[in-house]
């Protein structure tokens, strides 16, 4: 019965689901792309393949190091990655080229999901973090395909939700899922809604293991030195619509304090890059573009970042980061980025995307929380004048990301003997 009145829910909400999509594509036209490959259709694989399911930019970046080294132990394998979001299929794009196969997981409903199985013929799949897809899940088991549920979580909030969705698919959690959780407390909550505890384990925070570019930093010292080398220079990473007015008036308070402090803002969507440039316009606000090829000026307030994949390396130029997403109810972007490269961090108060790492780097004190505009600019101008804290703070994040990391190595260890116990049977 359960099973009867999701799968009715979920065939009645695809043509909302849908519209959203369609809807979106009117400002973006991503979302317009590769449409047939959320009902199951596209590309048809030749072979049996790994698949890797992300949801959105985060989890591809996190999965990065995952995908590279299954890439590089199963080469004759192709390596199948699947996002929810157009900004993750070109993030996926961008990190892996034609090295992986990327495309949009299908709708959640049963004909969606055959077809999928059909044509990208996983012999195993791994799901990062807290997706919960019944229906795909329960084809993996119909067919035999080994599941891990890799870095996941569970918040103790979400375990009653959690527990009526796994009764979808209980008898595959209870013997065909692999729970390689990110911390004890995910491992029993996970056991506590019916995984069995034989094949639930604990490997830490996959995004931990992220490789920061080749070169990122001294490209972003250079640029430091090139455009910047007497300036105090913050960055407001990943904004959201929203938060560009609030960072706009920190800056504003911001050099009533540092008279030489200059902005270095970076939108989340390449969409939003006009309509930013203009919000600094209509508030008269000095500023250069990164696809102008401007010099940054001595009068230059803000430094606009329309470009895509510089985010790390503009961190890197910065003496104080603010990692945005998260002064509105997004849930906040990636803390690790500045964290790996001992940059001091100020976050909103919204960020239940990761909240385990924000607690941690909380803890620790490489990160502080602000509210609104004056607590932003707040700190801001206090750390800009005062190195000895921005040492203190950015030590103590780059040390938590380095004591965190090894999850991949363990997941792999999981993974391996799946796959080959699935290539000796074939």
């Amino acid at each position: 019965m359960m099973r009867f009145v999701y799968t009715t829910l979920a065939y009645l909400l695809v043509p909302f689901a849908f519209a959203i999509v369609l809807w979106r594509g009117f400002r973006d036209r991503s979302y317009w792309q590769n449409l047939g490959e959320r009902f199951g259709l596209g590309r048809r694989e030749t072979a049996t393949t790994i698949w890797v399911h992300a949801v959105s930019m985060g989890e591809v970046q996190a999965a990065a190091p995952l995908v590279r080294a299954l890439r590089s132990r199963y080469p004759d394998t192709p390596l199948v990655l699947t996002t929810v979001t157009p900004t993750g299929a070109l993030r996926g794009r961008s990190l892996f080229g034609d090295d992986v196969h990327v495309r949009f997981v299908p709708y959640d409903v049963p004909g969606c999901v055959r077809r999928f199985f059909a044509r990208a013929r996983p012999r195993l799949a791994v799901v990062l973090e807290t997706e919960l897809w019944p229906n795909l899940y329960r084809e993996c088991g119909r067919r035999g395909v080994p599941l891990v549920l890799a870095s996941a979580r569970i918040s103790p909030r979400s375990v009653g939700r959690y527990r009526l969705l796994v009764g979808l698919f209980r008898e595959t959690l209870s013997h065909g899922i692999i729970i390689a959780a990110q911390s004890r407390g995910d491992a029993d909550r996970f056991k506590s809604i019916g995984a069995n505890p034989q094949r639930t384990h604990v490997i830490g925070n996959i995004k931990f293991d992220f490789e920061l570019p080749d070169g990122a930093a001294i490209a972003g010292r250079q640029l430091r030195e090139l455009e910047a080398r007497d300036r105090s220079v913050w960055i407001a990473g990943s904004t959201h619509e929203g938060e560009e007015d609030l960072v706009l008036d920190a800056h504003l308070e911001v050099c009533k304090h540092i008279g030489n402090a200059l902005l270095v803002l970076v939108p989340r969507h390449p969409n939003r890059f006009e309509s930013v440039a203009n919000a600094l316009r209509k508030r008269g606000v000095r500023f250069v573009s990164r696809s102008s090829g401007a010099r940054v000026r001595p009068d230059t307030e803000a430094w606009l970042v329309d470009s895509l994949g510089e985010l790390v390396t503009f961190y890197a130029a910065a003496d104080v980061a603010f990692v945005a997403g998260s002064l509105v109810p997004i849930g906040g972007h990636n803390l690790l980025e500045p964290a790996a490269l001992g940059l001091p961090m100020l976050t909103g108060p919204y960020n239940f995307n990761s909240e385990d790492v924000a607690r941690l780097l909380l803890e620790v004190g490489a990160a502080r929380i602000v509210h609104d505009a004056a607590e932003l600019a707040t700190q801001v101008a206090a750390l800009l004048g005062d190195p000895d804290e921005r040492q203190r703070m950015g030590s103590a994040g780059r040390r938590t990301f380095d004591g965190n990391r090894g999850a991949t190595r363990r997941l792999l260890e999981l993974i391996d003997p799946l796959l080959e116990r699935r290539q000796s049977l074939n």
